[in-house]
């Protein structure tokens, strides 16, 4: 154990990413990596992320301020890409300041976009507005925030906490979205200076902790610094490699690491994705292994499977092997954490897709256009179950039999060495292993 972790320390720059459609429990395995990295940069999303971290049986639940936040000699950044809520960023310093932890190491790019009142009222009336079709947003304005930042009329963080420059354009953003909320949803128009007063508190508490992090970040890996890069969602919800529509707005695959940030590619040493020894997704989309049915029930229910942000029941499924391999291939993937170990204690036999059955075909690779993916069905490979519980193992030998046959079937059929397992919510149920 303590030489894979040895093996893991020597990496200078490393990404964090989530392997499937999100809440792998990224937040766990970057609290646990923080501890020897001098920076922890989160490169893109919103507040409708959720990372949940335990420390000794206390629970800290993060949506936009890094999970390295509670090693307070890392600093810790939001980047470029990130699209940011005031109100929700603010309330998470305050909630994490009352818990003890300072926030003093926090620093917030200039550059990145600020999620505004008119963006979440346009994200809840689009998803009203297509009514069965609708996709399953979180309401927290993120993607009508990414449009606005893409049409270059966005408001950026330098220019939300400068009492000079906010107002104005602020003014000169709102004659395009009150011409979308009166003449095409029919809903009253929003006034600036409502919107300044709301928001004119947010701006001040923000203000000290706005930096020039591309450069920050850049000099840190000039300089030999260890870098640990955040990823928020995961690589299916990429805009561009995921199942599209139903995908998040931004790039949460490894290569977003580099366009939220500033960083080259060249100076990435490892990149990790987090996955579920099952498989879930919130929200709609197509869904090959979802179970619906009393063993869906079973993950959901011991699994705990309700998300960190909205609350809402994950959908669940046996693991996705095909969705795996894609995955491993988009993000050149060094290695795999393989989480979630626990809950496939005590089932007589558990489930890896191997390949899919399209139109009467079997395919080997993962189609990523939801017309496609949505006619898949599983052919999965069936393995014994394990019914001892898992959640005490402190080294991978000791594992039950059957667990270690399952992590080695997985290993076998991405071709991605898996050197971390988790088997339990908190730091120390973490197990390291040299494949």
């Amino acid at each position: 154990m303590q030489a894979a972790l040895k093996g893991a320390s020597k990496m200078t720059n490393t990404v964090v990413v989530g392997a499937m459609w999100g809440d792998e429990s990224k937040g766990k395995l970057i609290d646990y990596l923080a501890h020897d990295k001098d920076v922890v940069v989160r490169w893109g999303g919103g507040s409708n992320a959720g990372h949940t971290v335990v420390v000794d049986d206390q629970e800290y639940k993060l949506h936009l301020i890094p999970a390295g936040i509670l090693h307070p000699e890392t600093l810790c950044v939001v980047a470029d890409g990130v699209v940011l809520d005031p109100a929700s960023f603010v309330g998470e310093i305050e909630h994490l300041q009352g818990r003890g932890v300072t926030c003093e190491n926090l620093k917030i790019s200039g550059n990145a976009h600020v999620v505004l009142p008119y963006h979440r009222l346009l994200d809840e009336l689009e998803e009203k507005r297509k009514g069965k079709k609708a996709l399953g947003t979180t309401g927290r304005g993120i993607g009508p925030a990414y449009q606005d930042k893409a049409a270059r009329i966005g408001i950026r963080m330098r220019e939300f906490v400068d009492p000079d420059l906010f107002p104005a354009r602020l003014t000169e953003a709102l004659e395009l979205k009150n011409e979308l909320l009166t003449k095409i949803y029919d809903s009253p128009a929003l006034k600036a200076e409502d919107i300044i007063a709301e928001l004119t508190p947010y701006a001040e508490a923000l203000r000290p902790y706005v930096d020039d992090t591309a450069l920050r970040v850049a000099y840190a890996a000039k300089s030999g610094k260890k870098v640990l890069f955040e990823g928020a969602q995961a690589t299916l919800l990429d805009i561009d490699l995921g199942t599209y529509p139903y995908v998040t707005s931004s790039h949460p695959s490894a290569g977003g690491s580099c366009i939220g940030t500033g960083l080259g590619p060249t100076q990435i040493d490892q990149i990790i994705a987090v996955s579920k020894s099952y498989t879930t997704r919130v929200g709609a989309g197509a869904f090959p292994t979802e179970l619906e049915n009393e063993i869906g029930d079973l993950i959901r229910d011991r699994g705990a499977e309700y998300g960190t942000t909205t609350g809402r029941p994950r959908r669940c499924g046996w693991l996705d092997g095909v969705a795996l391999r894609y995955s491993s291939l988009v993000n050149g993937l060094t290695d795999l954490y393989l989480g979630h170990m626990d809950v496939l204690c005590g089932f007589d036999e558990v489930k890896i897709a191997t390949s899919y059955e399209l139109d009467g075909k079997v395919i080997q690779d993962f189609p990523s256009d939801q017309a496609r993916l949505s006619r898949c069905v599983p052919i999965y490979q069936t393995l014994p179950g394990w019914k001892e519980d898992v959640s005490n193992v402190k080294n991978y030998e000791d594992l039950p039999g059957n667990a270690r046959r399952f992590i080695e079937t997985v290993e076998a059929l991405i071709d991605v060495p898996i050197t971390m397992i988790s088997v339990g919510r908190r730091r120390d149920q973490t197990l390291f292993r040299k494949p």
